[in-house]
């Protein structure tokens, strides 16, 4: 006797549910990089707004809490210690060195050909390690030297969230008006990265 497939709980529409929760979870994504994109504006909170963005997606992932600003909030205030904060004066003060290097290997000096895709893996290298430091579920603190060693333990995660990070790099390139809404697809793919690893 055959049974006819039944839907599953995640794939239920609650009463009066019009899209789903597919749709659901591409809200919250986008609300989330709203979200971390306003918390960004003073530069320094960087780190804190994307640590409290992918404990937002964790805990809806993990828990099936809702997202909702205030959530987001209290995570973000609680990421903002000094130690998060003095962690987000290191890409201000790099900016700017990167910036001159990449300068001056644009011009006609010897071994930029080399070079350049040096800086720019160097560049990827270090953002993807970042966004795996500010995903890690340790309460309130970053550990740059814990998101190296979990991008080196999960090379296949580490190659997923640096393919997700070039998306971004050309989605925000070709259209400048998605970038606002990018912080959160690269939580969401950070936080993901590490639900899923091996090391975790």
């Amino acid at each position: 006797m055959t049974h006819a497939p039944t839907a599953s709980h995640r794939d239920r529409r609650e009463p009066g549910e019009v899209f789903g929760p597919s749709f659901s979870l591409f809200a919250d994504v986008l609300l989330v990089g709203l979200l971390t994109t306003a918390a960004c504006l003073p530069v320094v909170t960087a780190p804190a707004a994307f640590a409290a963005a992918s404990a937002t997606l964790r805990q809806s992932a993990c828990h099936g809490l809702p997202v909702s600003a205030g959530t987001y909030v209290g995570h973000l205030r609680a990421h903002l210690t000094a130690r998060v904060l003095a962690a987000g004066c290191v890409p201000p003060l790099l900016a700017p060195v990167l910036l001159i290097d990449a300068a001056l290997l644009r011009s006609s000096l010897p071994g930029t050909a080399v070079l350049l895709p040096v800086l720019a893996l160097l560049t990827l290298g270090a953002t993807v390690v970042g966004l795996r430091a500010t995903a890690l579920e340790t309460p309130h603190r970053l550990s740059a030297r814990e998101g190296f060693l979990r991008s080196v333990a999960d090379p296949r995660g580490t190659l997923l969230l640096a393919g997700a990070v070039l998306l971004s790099v050309l989605l925000a390139w070709s259209i400048p008006l998605l970038t606002p809404l990018l912080p959160g697809p690269l939580a969401f793919a950070a936080t993901a990265v590490e639900l899923r690893s091996p090391a975790g």
